[in-house]
């Protein structure tokens, strides 16, 4: 697929229809994701942050997070999207020049959230937040090719502010321009219903908590245009690690009989291998 196929599939993925997302920690992981039949991918801060040994939550700074992205999408054909937290900055000038450096990283596009990081952790206020995202918007069309701008709010899973505010914000987002909107973790089906409701524009809906017990058709008919999985691929092979340790600290090896083949790993990162 050339460059700028990927671009223009990923814009597409969003125009109809749902699909599904899953985010790669590395080469491997994305190879074996494409392979699998993944139509697109996405980074994950703390994916990302647990390869490097940190924790979640602003541990990343922008230059590893654009080394990262360029890693993950030469690792195969497939359009990517970057997950760059608050814009790696305060200001809506920041976030211009984080999706000018998305674009040069060959990113079909990235997520802003309105997270502050500290401690404890908060939610900017609303107009600087919508501004962010303005900016975010405006330094994407300025780009000349496609890129797919996500607009998050984020204080309902956060604990910063509830779901009305978290809607407010979504519509006052999508005002602005953003062709994505994501508010993670909404509380149940009901409430996820009010978000998409509340928005005309494709909506991201993040597969964990009380949507993790829904399909992906059960999503998709309720106007669910994206799925993503966050961090969750990446901790189900950390959970794998635990496990496995545990039992192997005990003298049991057993559990390691669950493991692939290699020949079959080989094979897959073979499948979704790019050399273009």
């Amino acid at each position: 697929m050339k460059v700028s196929d990927r671009h223009e599939k990923f814009a597409h993925l969003h125009a109809s229809g749902c699909f599904v997302m899953p985010n790669p920690w590395d080469r491997g992981s994305a190879r074996m994701m494409a392979a699998m039949g993944a139509e697109a991918l996405a980074t994950s801060s703390a994916a990302h942050a647990f390869t490097l040994g940190r924790p979640d939550m602003g541990t990343i700074t922008r230059d590893e997070a654009l080394a990262h992205a360029e890693d993950i999408v030469a690792a195969t054909g497939l359009p990517v999207s970057g997950d760059f937290e608050n814009g790696f900055g305060d200001s809506p000038e920041d976030v211009a020049e984080t999706v000018r450096l998305a674009a040069e990283a060959g990113l079909s596009g990235c997520g802003i959230e309105d997270t502050t990081f500290g401690d404890p952790v908060g939610a900017y206020d609303f107009e600087l937040a919508v501004e962010k995202i303005r900016a975010g918007v405006a330094a994407a069309r300025a780009l000349g090719r496609p890129f797919v701008l996500t607009a998050r709010a984020d204080g309902v899973m956060n604990g910063t502010y509830d779901l009305q505010q978290g809607i407010l914000r979504l519509q006052a987002f999508e005002a602005a321009g953003a062709d994505c909107l994501y508010l993670p973790v909404p509380p149940g089906k009901a409430e996820l219903a009010q978000v998409l409701a509340a928005v005309r524009g494709p909506v991201n809906a993040l597969a964990v908590g009380a949507l993790q017990d829904m399909s992906v058709s059960q999503l998709a008919g309720m106007g669910v245009r994206r799925i993503s999985l966050g961090s969750q691929v990446a901790r189900l092979a950390h959970a794998a690690i635990r496990d496995g340790m545990a039992a192997l600290m005990k003298g049991n090896l057993t559990p390691f009989k669950a493991s692939a083949p290699g020949s079959e790993i080989d094979a897959l990162l073979q499948g979704g291998r790019h050399d273009g």
